[in-house]
């Protein structure tokens, strides 16, 4: 039980480190689906910074311009609970973001995002980059956030199939026949 005298900020102060953002009003399916338009992302291994770096790494492996920070911070959870349990992974990522912010004379996050680009796109044939992209790839667009985001309904067997979720038509093709978008049975 938290004292009432301890705020939200000291709690998280206290509880480890925290990747924190705020959904964009532009967020649309994305904001139906969170609680509250903050987020937060404890991160168990890599600090604050390695995760704000990791995921602006992603938004330059993976870009969209629309889709919220929130989605990309999923990438850098599942980073972090790999680094977590394999000090090979924490070496590897934790040594990515070193070598970027030596490339970059400082702080990597501070240059522009054209600069970022490519110093990431020199890093490409690196396992650091690899890692980031291929875990990227599962943990970005396997989630309901994305989907809502890319209007993907999911996935058809739990509701029935696309037949009874009104896929049984043709009316993309430019003129298709009568017989070709029955109704269901």
């Amino acid at each position: 039980m938290l004292d009432d005298d301890l705020t939200r900020r000291d709690f998280i102060k206290t509880s480890g480190t925290m990747l924190i953002g705020t959904l964009a009003a532009s967020s649309g399916a994305l904001s139906v689906l969170a609680p509250t338009t903050t987020w937060a992302l404890e991160l168990t291994k890599l600090d604050a910074d390695s995760g704000k770096v990791i995921l602006q790494v992603t938004r330059h492996i993976l870009p969209h311009k629309t889709l919220d920070d929130a989605v990309y911070a999923l990438v850098v959870k599942d980073l972090d609970k790999a680094a977590a349990s394999d000090a090979a992974t924490a070496a590897l990522l934790q040594g990515g973001v070193a070598s970027l912010n030596k490339k970059a004379k400082g702080d990597w996050l501070a240059l522009s995002k054209e600069k970022q680009f490519d110093l990431v796109k020199q890093m490409s044939d690196t396992e650091f980059f690899e890692k980031i992209r291929s875990t990227a790839i599962v943990s970005l667009y396997n989630n309901e956030m994305a989907w809502a985001h890319f209007g993907y309904e999911g996935p058809s067997w739990p509701k029935g199939g696309y037949l009874n979720r009104g896929f049984q038509d043709l009316d993309w093709l430019p003129n298709p026949p009568a017989d070709a978008s029955p109704p269901p049975a």
